[in-house]
């Protein structure tokens, strides 16, 4: 076989496997919004890579819970909100949800803000135009294109992420010592508990729980099959395609996190820039450092994670109240069939926008985003491990054990660096 008939046969191979990946790679993805990257680039600058060890510690967690979520949407059939009002009271799902809406919008609008600030910093537009037009894009790919249309503008999307794995190779990294101190970390005595609440909230959000599980329904309803508990004879290879495209999707996730944390420690810490608050300023910082190529990729990169992170915030709000609702739901079906879902879409970009212009301090409004989103985050996470375990709701199809150890786990911890967030405050 020739080489370039052997590297054509590599191509496709590479692509088939793409083609496959779906729900947990957008997923994973969106979870480095701008949002985030201000987190990892926090981390990274304050404390250099003695924050590496959280991206390790979070990323079984991570599997277990958007697998779980993942397995509850394939197999019933309906999305995450569903499901939970099926269990537990309705008031109790319902003011979660509203909470939830409450803490996407801020994200959303500090999101937008960060591109708009990104944008500026490599083109030299206006700002607040910038920001209304990624917005006005971001609601036009998701009202108006066809769901098995725009889950591929989507995947590809995740290729911006790759900006930040591209940046550390601008720079001399001791690798020996990045390795030792992602298992053996020097923490200061005080201030780190704080940074790695933080973390754990940005990596483990209930947004991502809801647009998973949703995501699944879409995918199985385009691909007119029905869902596992009522035909499983596909139950097999559908569960371990969930299974790789989550395991694919989160370690896409935790590695670009990782290479944020590294080149903002290798970068801005090791120069003594250790105040960053937003993802922007984090790029005008890398300029005098690292130079204007490695400013440019983690600028765009800001960009691109955005168009991929504000659709996914905006979209689990549109799932989750919606199905409560009753209301026909789905990025598949044309504006006109599922008005109410997007209206609520639209209204979350809009308030968004309008948190952006409000005059409110963003780094208060994330903060308080971090806690709404941490406080709603374990009893979601508790709640859908009692779905997840119930034969009633899942038949044979119930989590397996590796599953609910991790999810425990998972929910645990989330509930431990919660109770921490208040006690350091």
């Amino acid at each position: 076989m020739s080489p370039r008939r052997a590297s054509g046969r590599t191509g496709l191979r590479a692509l088939r496997v793409f083609s496959r990946l779906g729900p947990g790679l957008i997923t994973g993805a969106a979870d480095d919004d701008p949002s985030g990257i201000a987190t990892y680039s926090q981390a990274g600058a304050q404390f250099g890579v003695n924050m590496l060890w959280t991206v390790a510690l979070t990323y079984p967690l991570m599997v277990a819970i958007q697998s779980i979520s993942a397995r509850i949407g394939r197999v019933t059939g309906h999305g995450l909100a569903t499901n939970l009002a099926q269990v537990f009271p309705r008031p109790l799902v319902m003011a979660l949800a509203f909470l939830l809406f409450v803490a996407n919008t801020i994200n959303i609008g500090a999101d937008l803000a960060a591109m708009g600030a990104a944008g500026r910093l490599v083109s030299g537009l206006d700002q607040h135009a910038l920001t209304l037009g990624f917005a006005a894009l971001s609601l036009i790919l998701q009202v108006l294109v066809p769901y098995h249309r725009y889950v591929s503008i989507l995947k590809w999307l995740t290729m911006s992420l790759f900006a930040y794995v591209a940046v550390v190779f601008t720079v001399r990294i001791d690798w020996a010592e990045v390795a030792l101190r992602t298992v053996w970390p020097r923490l200061p005595g005080e201030g780190w508990i704080v940074v790695v609440v933080g973390l754990f909230g940005t990596t483990i959000s209930p947004y991502l729980f809801f647009w998973q599980s949703s995501e699944e329904v879409e995918d199985e309803e385009a691909r007119h099959e029905r869902p596992l508990i009522r035909d499983g004879r596909r139950a097999k290879a559908e569960l371990r395609r969930i299974e790789w495209d989550t395991i694919v999707g989160m370690g896409v996730s935790n590695l670009i996190a990782f290479f944020i944390i590294l080149t903002t420690a290798v970068t801005l810490h090791a120069h003594g820039l250790t105040d960053i608050q937003t993802s922007e300023q984090a790029a005008a910082a890398l300029r005098p450092v690292a130079g204007e190529f490695a400013f440019v990729l983690f600028a765009l990169g800001i960009v691109g994670t955005g168009l991929l992170g504000v659709p996914v915030l905006a979209g689990s709000v549109g799932y989750a109240v919606g199905e409560l609702g009753g209301w026909t739901c789905g990025l598949e079906y044309k504006p006109r069939e599922a008005v109410r879902f997007y209206a609520v879409i639209v209204v979350a970009v809009v308030l968004g926008l309008v948190v952006d212009y409000s005059g409110l301090d963003p780094i208060k409004a994330l903060f308080w985003s971090a806690v709404i989103n941490g406080v709603i985050s374990v009893p979601i996470m508790a709640a859908m491990m009692v779905v997840a375990s119930r034969r009633h709701e899942l038949g044979r199809f119930v989590a397996s054990r590796v599953q609910v150890v991790f999810g425990w786990a998972a929910t645990a911890i989330m509930a431990i660096a919660v109770a921490a967030m208040f006690l350091a405050r």
